[in-house]
């Protein structure tokens, strides 16, 4: 197995500089989920671990003239009862899913941002499909009605960084705030810049994203990309890494935490909180045709030196699953240059709910730190057919019991944006002897049929 270490890159960039990169890495303390597996960070988990689909025919407007016609949409989100009613009006639904999500992850983390000094309190957010909603709303009005029909809230509403300044206005956080704009590699970034923020003396950060890309112009513009899956059966349009991948689904929501100093969650009295940010990095590919090779492995190593762990540390990945074959492949390609052909178990819970875009990542982190606190590995689901040339040690059928002591989180964005995310535990480091590592014991690195993580009940 490779070591991180050795890759090129030096882990000085770890905050704090000592010798143990967990003594200063940040903690994450509260958790806060509106997706389409559910609404706050629990429901979610239950969802996740039963497989439970959430993918279905689009409710939010007429798609049926649509190629997509499927989506993963938020059950039961009441916008009148989770978010002011003076900031309806004023704000897109996207906006409205971050705002719940906020709310629910501040009071998981036992925080009351009014007892904490205001410049020390900082917000970062992704953003990718911004207002879509509201802005189709206001363009319809200002061409059907004219230019008196448009409402001033036109001007900001549709705009990226609209969450992010709505939380710190909502929660009076005025310190470093920010949005990161890099479709669904947007929000690992977006836990990076906490870190940033946190090294520098902030004490808290609000991070992660959501989105809502369910409109009849936000549908138009992600078929663009020709990413997107055109069959109608929700259990068949969105399999990653399957032999039979035709694309994605889209979905709407995501995640966000509460990320802070280790010093600020212990003096507060909050625990240990759910995991450790231990290590990020980010790359960008080359243009098509240009002969060089993608750079998601070289994201993988740096994320792992600057945690400072080897590849067998890592006892699961949550990958970015793009369902399209061309990227399942070089995604796949990517972990076997790391960590061995099925080196490490894999999994994909979005498989459930479709790509949340700025929401994705934010729900994976969030999933993986459930994973970590539980001991258990959520299935992907629907997948029955894994290529034996992606050489993917893929969880699937049932949730597989592991000690997770180091995660890896994967996404990519459209356009080359590659992020990787290593999460650790609260507790001491990962030993890193492979004796003690799930995925390093010979059921693992046999054939697939026996190293797959697929439970007997659900062969193929």
């Amino acid at each position: 197995m490779r070591s991180a270490a050795t890759a090129g890159t030096a882990a000085a960039g770890t905050p704090g500089g000592g010798a143990d990169p967990l003594a200063d890495a940040p903690v994450v303390t509260g958790i806060g989920v509106v997706s389409p597996t559910g609404i706050g960070h629990e429901a979610h988990w239950a969802a996740t671990l039963r497989a439970d689909p959430a993918i279905g025919p689009l409710r939010r407007f007429d798609a049926s003239s649509y190629p997509t016609r499927l989506g993963g949409e938020v059950p039961g989100f009441d916008t009148a009862d989770r978010v002011p009613g003076r900031l309806i009006p004023q704000t897109d639904h996207w906006t409205h899913l971050a705002l719940a999500a906020t709310d629910l992850a501040l009071a998981d983390a036992g925080v009351v941002p009014a007892d904490l000094p205001e410049y020390e309190m900082a917000v970062v957010t992704a953003g990718s499909s911004g207002g879509v909603e509201f802005g189709q709303r206001e363009i319809q009005a200002l061409w059907g009605k004219g230019p008196r029909h448009v409402g001033a809230y036109q001007s900001i509403a549709w705009f990226y960084a609209a969450t992010t300044g709505q939380i710190s206005i909502r929660h009076g956080m005025r310190g470093p705030c920010g949005v990161v704009v890099a479709e669904q590699a947007g929000a690992l970034e977006s836990f990076a810049q906490a870190r940033r923020h946190l090294a520098d003396g902030t004490r808290m950060v609000v991070a992660g994203g959501t989105d809502a890309p369910f409109s009849p112009y936000g549908l138009t513009c992600q078929l663009s990309s020709g990413r997107l899956s055109t069959r109608t059966d929700p259990a068949r349009a969105y399999l990653p890494f399957d032999a039979a991948a035709a694309g994605y689904v889209p979905g709407e929501g995501g995640a966000i935490l509460i990320v802070e100093s280790a010093g600020s969650a212990r003096a507060r009295g909050a625990g240990p909180g759910y995991g450790r940010i231990a290590g990020y990095a980010a790359t960008f590919d080359p243009p098509p045709g240009s002969g060089r090779p993608p750079t998601l492995a070289r994201a993988i190593r740096t994320a792992l030196a600057e945690a400072a762990l080897d590849a067998a540390d890592v006892d699961v990945v949550f990958a970015d699953a793009a369902g399209v074959p061309a990227l399942d492949e070089a995604e796949a390609r990517a972990l076997a240059e790391v960590f061995g052909p099925r080196g490490v178990p894999v999994t994909a819970p979005k498989s459930m709910t479709g790509r949340l875009y700025a929401g994705g990542a934010a729900l994976d982190v969030a999933t993986a730190l459930l994973a970590m606190r539980d001991s258990v590995i959520p299935p992907t689901a629907g997948v029955t057919d894994v290529p034996d040339g992606y050489a993917l040690d893929l969880v699937r059928g049932d949730p597989v019991p592991a000690a997770l002591r180091g995660v890896l989180v994967l996404a990519r964005g459209y356009g080359g944006f590659n992020a990787a995310l290593v999460l650790r535990g609260t507790d001491d480091a990962p030993t890193g002897d492979p004796t003690t590592s799930d995925h390093t014991t010979s059921d693992h690195t046999t054939s697939e049929t026996t190293s797959d993580h697929t439970t007997q009940g659900s062969q193929p």
